[in-house]
């Protein structure tokens, strides 16, 4: 499918992993809590076990997501065998308001903030965002958080959320994500747009109607 950017008003984002470093951002906060505890795991296998943790916790009953980060350090805890020290669960979460954009993101959302209004659309607490986007330097003109909706993606409700909070046909929004679990797979069924940002060259086949490696990509295909 060729996308015709005319088409769109208003591009949805995802945050952490789209816009922002988030592997970066956890790997320095989680690596030296295993070291301190004497476990050696690959990158890959800390994002692997964050990935599932993280999930678990979000599909049971709705926590503001810096519980959710504790959470994700006491298990990991459970997993691999270590009992954390209360810093060492604190550690994550506090970490993340420092988490640093892409080396590509600010230039890219200027350019694309001269086309369209832009959204996030983001599993996080208002507060922890509202520090997030002091480093992406550009005003969203909406921001859609799982603590205001008490859910996180990939349920469909976050998605109507911004449908709703936006107010266009969903024909006229374009939903740009890293994330084929959270975001790609149910902006798809829900009958979007979405652009697959795939910053890790992962091979797979995600549905996205369109795949780039980055956001200055993306913004130097639309304009």
């Amino acid at each position: 499918m060729t996308i015709d950017f005319n088409n769109y008003e208003v591009l949805t984002f995802d945050c952490y992993g789209t816009m922002i470093d988030w592997e970066t951002g956890v790997l320095t906060a989680i690596a030296p809590i295993l070291s301190n505890h004497n476990i050696q795991l690959t990158n890959a296998q800390i994002f692997d076990a964050f990935g599932e943790i993280e999930n678990e916790i979000e599909a049971g009953e709705y926590i503001k997501y810096r519980e959710v980060l504790r959470n994700v350090v006491k298990k990991m805890g459970d997993r691999f065998n270590f009992i954390p020290n209360p810093t060492e669960v604190d550690a994550l979460a506090k970490s993340l308001t420092s988490w640093q954009p892409f080396s590509d993101s600010v230039e890219a959302l200027k350019v694309l903030k001269q086309k369209f209004k832009l959204a996030v659309i983001s599993n996080v607490d208002n507060d922890l965002f509202a520090e997030t986007v002091k480093h992406l330097q550009v005003n969203f003109d909406y921001v859609i958080t799982a603590e205001q909706l008490k859910s996180y993606k990939p349920s469909h409700n976050n998605f109507y959320a911004a449908f709703d909070r936006i107010g266009l046909p969903k024909e006229k929004i374009l939903h740009v994500a890293a994330s084929v679990y959270h975001d790609i797979v149910p902006a798809k069924a829900l009958g979007m747009t979405a652009v697959w940002v795939n910053r890790r060259g992962v091979k797979q086949d995600s549905g996205a109607d369109l795949e780039v490696p980055d956001l200055k990509t993306l913004a130097s295909i639309v304009s």
